[in-house]
């Protein structure tokens, strides 16, 4: 019994800006990063390789914000971060202010396993990844035009537009657009893993840090309880400290996993966003309180879906 989902951001084009060709593009963009970790897992693989070669492949995809397709700064620049937590351990790794790491989620579970340490940063992060043979890319490896043009849209503002969508919407401001990647899974062994990846909001400061490199807001691991990934309005998860909120939630008062998300996604969060979750039964959530979500999930019984607003593909 395994299980693995994912998401690709909350917040969503409008219906009206998702053309047929265009949501076909991200349901493939899905059903291919899925089948990553299904094949790990399904070979007996960990949770844990499971997550972080599904968002290294999320990352290298430039449809989503993270590693090739991350938003920029105010000044034009790309900063990524990601994070990995062991559910088994509770050991946890995180990377952030990156600028040349091609998979940060890589970064991140070298940080966990070689260093005494959660969190790097910055170009000390860089130069530990190089230590550890990890690629490093120029500058323009990471560019991406509609990236590019929704920065542009705001520059010169105090605004820091959740435009985390995979292109410019009418309304890069829109509080309905949000981003990041992240992934979930339980192993044959029922040990859970959890890790999440993002490029940022567009036209943020330099040097500002969200809540996907951050335990507790954006990504949480616990064997007794589950996996969780975030992905929304960043500041808003970091006040709830959402992702162990499901966690304490399920621990403290003795919701259930669906209930549990729920809760802390509708009545809890003081913005808007999404979190994928999954427990040791295979069990998982998706809920978010925006226009849509990307996600899709590989279950316990072999089912594999995708969706992007209510609407679900199944795949086999």
């Amino acid at each position: 019994m395994t299980c693995l989902v994912i998401h690709g951001g909350a917040g969503a084009l409008p219906r009206a800006e998702m053309t047929a060709a265009r949501a076909a593009e991200f349901h493939a963009a899905l059903r291919a990063a899925l089948e990553v970790g299904r094949r790990i897992l399904a070979g007996g693989g960990s949770s844990l390789d499971a997550v972080e070669s599904t968002v290294a492949w999320l990352e290298d995809c430039p449809l989503f914000n993270a590693g090739r397709g991350s938003a920029f700064t105010r000044e034009g620049r790309v900063e990524m971060e990601a994070s990995i937590m062991d559910g088994a351990t509770r050991l946890a790794g995180t990377a952030s202010l990156l600028r040349h790491v091609r998979n940060p989620v890589r970064l991140a579970r070298r940080v966990m396993a070689h260093t005494p340490h959660v969190t790097l940063a910055g170009d000390a992060a860089e130069r530990f990844a190089v230590a550890q043979g990890l690629p490093l890319e120029p500058k323009e490896y990471f560019f991406t035009p509609y990236r590019w043009e929704a920065m542009l849209k705001l520059r010169g503002t105090e605004q820091t537009a959740l435009s985390e969508d995979v292109v410019v919407a009418a309304d890069p401001s829109s509080p309905a657009a949000n981003g990041t990647v992240g992934a979930v899974a339980v192993d044959l062994a029922r040990n859970l893993a959890a890790s999440t990846s993002s490029g940022g909001t567009t036209n943020k400061y330099d040097g500002r840090v969200g809540q996907a490199c951050i335990v507790g807001a954006g990504v949480y691991a616990h064997n007794a309880t589950c996996a969780v990934s975030c992905t929304g309005h960043g500041e808003a998860f970091m006040r709830a400290v959402a992702a162990y909120d499901v966690s304490a939630l399920m621990e403290y008062r003795g919701l259930d996993l669906a209930a549990a998300a729920e809760h802390v996604i509708r009545t809890r969060l003081p913005g808007r966003g999404g979190l994928i979750a999954v427990d040791r039964d295979g069990r998982f959530a998706l809920p978010f309180n925006t226009d849509g979500m990307y996600r899709g999930w590989a279950d316990a019984q072999g089912r594999v879906g995708t969706a992007i607003y209510e609407e679900t593909k199944i795949h086999e």
